[in-house]
């Protein structure tokens, strides 16, 4: 395996590092959009609750607690001003903490410190008796809509801790009190009506269960949102992947795209056997512009090579169209072949049209043009290092190719073709021009020629 250099290594972490920034801020967009839903939602339920809690009061002749009033008001003053916060330059990632543990330690305080009746002699412990830590569990629960695990494992430990210092602080103004343990041996109903109802009975055990349901609560709902955020990191890298494999498509599209038609350039792309090497009956294509070195010389390079350019573009075009691909540019020519590395229809037909369309293009460029056309047996594929492979195609009939264009010099003619090509093509303007040895190839070859105008 080669050697990776300090640029790749580099350029690797590099695009891990975006792509884990890209991550990250996909995540805190959404965690800002999920806080400011959860402060919303907690903020209109501290609403409601404060609304009905007002409104039963007054149906029942209870005199509202201004303590417990103002304190509801107040929570609900601060969630609508923390909404209009997030995601500002004031927010800051302690927030929404803070604002948790407001909500929490407010709610446990008034267990602690808001009487069930106004003005009636009713021990502060009935309120844990009558209510319950569940009324902290839909903020605990509104916390995973922050999709912040840590603020809803905050919470949960906020509730434990708010919840029992609220219950020992209680238990301080009890001048006795009585547990699980106080009954008897052997309880009859009695029993249990006389010490479950007293208002003497604090129920430590109960006050523990409920804590450590929530505490459990919490952790198993803490652990839901860091699974949900694995699965929105494992999106999000599946998505950055499709994506990266969709512009790495769209630019081998586009590059192979100026060469081949765009649903032979999508074939290459996704077909990875395409360019693997194969065997196929195929046509050669080889052009080249005749007397180019004397039409360059004396000529400024920046004109030469923009006209040369300008021809090229054409000639690849055309071989494009006529669904041809260039295998090589070979200064100022080409070789294409057709039906290889994509398979198509009567290649014969179609590379003498491309012929057609290279000889015309030429002229109009000014230049004269030989394109020598052979068909048979190809072999094909992809040659090259482990870093850097070229796609290629050799044998008899692409040195046949090579010659046939060469022999159009001493023929006089623009487009030279073989046997192979002209027995499954029709093209009346090409004329028998007899046989002809090949150089490096044994015998003599029949071919047919279109000649030049000028030696017509």
């Amino acid at each position: 395996m080669p050697e990776v250099t300090q640029f790749e290594a580099d350029a690797s972490r590099s695009r891990r590092d975006d792509t884990n920034d890209h991550e990250l801020s996909r995540l805190e967009t959404a965690e800002r959009a999920g806080l400011k839903l959860a402060i919303l939602c907690r903020t209109a339920v501290i609403g409601v609750t404060a609304a009905y809690w007002i409104t039963a009061n007054f149906l029942i002749g209870a005199a509202v607690s201004s303590a417990a009033a103002g304190i509801l008001t107040g929570l609900t003053l601060y969630g609508v001003a923390t909404y209009f916060l997030i995601g500002t330059r004031l927010d800051r990632w302690w927030l929404k903490y803070t604002i948790y543990t407001i909500d929490i330690l407010a709610v446990c305080a008034a267990f602690a410190l808001v009487p069930l009746r106004q003005g009636q002699d009713i021990p502060q412990i009935m309120a844990f008796r009558a209510y319950g830590i569940h009324l902290l569990f839909p903020l605990i629960a509104m916390a995973c809509l922050s999709l912040s695990w840590r603020l809803v494992l905050w919470s949960g430990c906020v509730a434990v801790f708010g919840w029992f210092t609220a219950y020992w602080w209680v238990l301080q103004d009890m001048p006795r009190r009585l547990e699980w343990r106080d009954f008897p041996d052997n309880p009859t109903t009695a029993d249990y009506e006389t010490l479950f109802l007293s208002v003497e009975f604090a129920g430590t055990g109960n006050r523990v269960g409920e804590a450590g349901m929530a505490f459990l609560a919490s952790a198993i709902l803490a652990l839901a949102v860091y699974r949900a955020r694995q699965v929105f990191f494992s999106q999000l890298r599946a998505e950055q992947a499709r994506q990266d494999e969709q512009a790495a498509r769209e630019r081998a599209t586009s590059i192979l795209g100026k060469y081949v038609p765009e649903a032979v350039a999508l074939r290459l792309v996704n077909d990875t056997q395409a360019m693997g090497p194969q065997g196929v009956h195929g046509v050669v294509l080889i052009a080249d512009i005749a007397g180019f070195s004397d039409y360059a010389a004396g000529k400024p390079p920046t004109e030469v090579i923009s006209r040369l350019n300008r021809f090229l573009d054409l000639a690849a075009s055309s071989v494009s169209a006529c669904n041809g691909v260039v295998i090589l540019f070979t200064g100022d020519g080409l070789l294409a072949t057709f039906n290889t590395p994509i398979s198509i229809d009567e290649p014969e037909t179609a590379a003498l049209q491309c012929a057609r369309d290279l000889v015309g293009h030429a002229r109009a460029e000014g230049f004269s043009l030989r394109v020598g056309l052979a068909g048979g047996p190809l072999a094909a594929g992809s040659v090259g290092s482990s870093d850097r492979q070229a796609f290629t195609v050799y044998g008899e009939t692409v040195n046949r190719a090579a010659r046939l264009e060469a022999l159009g010099k001493t023929l006089g003619a623009s487009i030279i073709a073989d046997e192979a090509v002209m027995n499954k093509a029709t093209a009346p303007e090409l004329e028998a021009a007899g046989s002809h040895p090949l150089k490096g190839l044994p015998g003599s070859w029949p071919v047919w020629a279109l000649r030049n105008a000028e030696r017509r």
